[in-house]
C-alpha cells in the first residue's frame, strides 16, 4: 500500500498586487483621462477667476463705502461745504489707490437737515469677458449738525 502525498501549501507570491484581481480595461476608455482633464482644468480656472473677481469686487465696495463715510463725516460738521466732503473724498481716494475702484465719481448733497454722498464706479476687471463690468454705487445719509440754542425755560 502506498500512502497518498502529502498536500503541498503554497504560499501566495509577494509583491504590491497581492490578493488585487486584475482589472481590465475596454479599449474604448483609453484617453479618457486627458479628456476629462481638458474639460476640467478651464472649468476650475473660472471659478477661481470668479472667486477672485468676487473679492477685488467687494474690496473695491469697501474703498467707496470708506471714501462715502469720510465725505459725510466732512461735510456734515457744523460749517462744513459740500466741497469740503469733496475734498476729503479726494483726499481718501488718493490714499487708498484708484486701480481697485476704477473710476470714482462722489456726489455730496446737502440741505439743511441732512448730507448725502453717494460714490460710484466700477470694480477692476480680472475675468476676460468684454463688456462686462462690476458697478460700484455706494449712498450714505447723515444729519447736517447745526446749532440749535436752549429754549428758555419758564
Amino acid at each position: 500500500m502506498s500512502r497518498p502525498a502529502p498536500a503541498v501549501r503554497r504560499s501566495p507570491p509577494a509583491g504590491p498586487h497581492v490578493g488585487r484581481a486584475k482589472r481590465s480595461r475596454p479599449h474604448g476608455d483609453r484617453g479618457a483621462g486627458s479628456a476629462e482633464t481638458v474639460i476640467a482644468v478651464p472649468l476650475l480656472m473660472l471659478l477661481i477667476l470668479l472667486i477672485i473677481q468676487f473679492a477685488i469686487w467687494e474690496h473695491a465696495e469697501a474703498i467707496a463705502h470708506a471714501t462715502a463715510e469720510e465725505a459725510l463725516a466732512a461735510a456734515r460738521v457744523q460749517g462744513g461745504t459740500a466741497a469740503g466732503g469733496h475734498q476729503r473724498a479726494a483726499q481718501v481716494i488718493s490714499q487708498t489707490g484708484s486701480s481697485v475702484l476704477r473710476g470714482p465719481r462722489v456726489s455730496v448733497t446737502m440741505t439743511p437737515a441732512d448730507v448725502t454722498v453717494e460714490v460710484t464706479g466700477t470694480a477692476e476687471r480680472v475675468l476676460p469677458v468684454p463688456g462686462f463690468s462690476f458697478p460700484v454705487t455706494v449712498t450714505v445719509t447723515g444729519p447736517a449738525e447745526r446749532f440749535v440754542p436752549a429754549t428758555a425755560q419758564g
